[in-house]
């Protein structure tokens, strides 16, 4: 956006810490909690994940995502190279892509913790609609790599 107006995920990213108690992830499914280690750490609980500041960093780069795909909503095309070596990143640490049905449903949320009457069913279409434009870059990711096991 220009004239230094923010985007809605502009704004979130600001809001990261706030955002957090809303986020669902490991309440809708535990079995992701092992994903997120950093420096080789296991978290023992999601509060213990959901504080730790290398988290919050992940969750502020995946609303940085989320904001790119808002900037170039005319032109998502322009990510895909991006989104693909993404979704690569992801599969090399195990994340399945049946996992991100759970990150949208959690994401919504929060979108709809954040947006309060704003969070029409039109707003939550559209980013329904945003948020599975980039899943299905990033799972273009899984396709590009050679079939195994």
């Amino acid at each position: 956006r220009q004239g230094g107006s923010q985007s809605r995920a502009e704004e979130m990213v600001c809001r990261v810490e706030w955002l957090i108690p809303s986020f669902l992830l490991f309440d809708l499914d535990p079995d992701l909690l092992p994903l997120f280690q950093y420096n080789c750490k296991q978290f023992a609980s999601p509060q213990e994940c959901l504080s730790a500041p290398e988290f919050l960093d992940h969750i502020r780069k995946v609303m940085l995502v989320i904001d790119a795909a808002v900037s170039h909503l005319e032109n998502l095309s322009c990510l895909e190279e991006y989104l693909c070596n993404l979704g690569k990143k992801h599969q090399a640490v195990g994340v399945k892509v049946e996992s991100f049905s759970t990150v949208g449903e959690s994401l919504l949320y929060m979108l709809e913790k954040c947006l309060g009457a704003a969070f029409s069913p039109e707003v939550q279409e559209a980013w329904s609609k945003l948020y599975n434009a980039v899943v299905k870059a990033m799972q273009r990711g899984w396709e590009t790599l050679p079939e195994g096991d």
